[in-house]
């Protein structure tokens, strides 16, 4: 993928409004204390530097989340192309945001708020695209076009394609779920975010959240017995 850093090679190093800065070797200390104190800057704090114009703080929140952000965006999108075009633009509202940003929340979750509004958004322009699309679970090799034989001999064999099989049971229905509910639950599961964060980033109670993924579990569990 095209490099997440902008800019002019023969420009100013300064940070240029409507353009990301050009990435370049860091100390990582250097953004995350606070001169002369020791102490550890949260990404909050290091975001309001970049507002101020700390070029290294920009490349370093790029460097810590941009693998996270692209896991996320595939879980929604399922197309690797598309999430790391998706995790670029992301990259790049922060950027174009760092003046108008306020430390009201976490970083992270003003981060996913971003992601997640992009991807609900591609969602939406793509969803007959989608609807075209079925999912195989038994779909033939890529490389050599044949068809899993389920019965073989080797049981290691047998339970690897059994897992291989729930594994895509459980993302096509976790796909399938209502907009709300899969983001929900992606960010639960995968990213491993407490109630109250997902609340946030989905401009929901803490209560409401909750009630969001039980609904959203109990529908996978009743999906998936099959399967458990």
């Amino acid at each position: 993928m095209a490099s997440l850093a902008v800019g002019n090679p023969g420009a100013s190093p300064g940070m240029n409004a409507g353009r990301m800065p050009m990435a370049r070797g860091m100390n990582l200390a250097d953004v995350r204390t606070d001169s002369g104190a020791g102490t550890e800057r949260t990404d909050a704090e290091v975001m309001l530097a970049v507002a101020a114009g700390d070029e290294a703080g920009y490349n370093y929140l790029v460097g810590k989340y941009h693998r996270q952000i692209i896991h996320f965006l595939f879980r929604m999108v399922r197309n690797e192309a598309v999430a790391e075009e998706l995790a670029q633009e992301v990259f790049l509202r922060v950027y174009r945001s760092r003046e108008s940003y306020r430390a009201e929340a976490k970083f992270s979750t003003w981060l996913y708020r971003i992601a997640t509004n992009l991807a609900v958004n591609h969602a939406r322009d793509t969803k007959h695209e989608r609807m075209a699309q079925t999912l195989e679970l038994d779909a033939p090799d890529e490389e050599s076009g044949s068809t899993p034989e389920v019965a073989d001999d080797d049981p290691n064999i047998e339970q690897r394609m059994l897992r291989e099989e729930r594994m895509a049971a459980i993302r096509a229905q976790v796909t399938a779920l209502p907009e709300r509910q899969r983001m929900a639950v992606l960010m639960h599961k995968y990213q491993e975010m407490d109630y109250r964060q997902i609340g946030e980033v989905l401009k929901l109670s803490e209560s409401a959240t909750k009630s969001l993924l039980f609904r959203a579990y109990q529908t996978l569990r009743e999906r998936l017995k099959d399967f458990v």
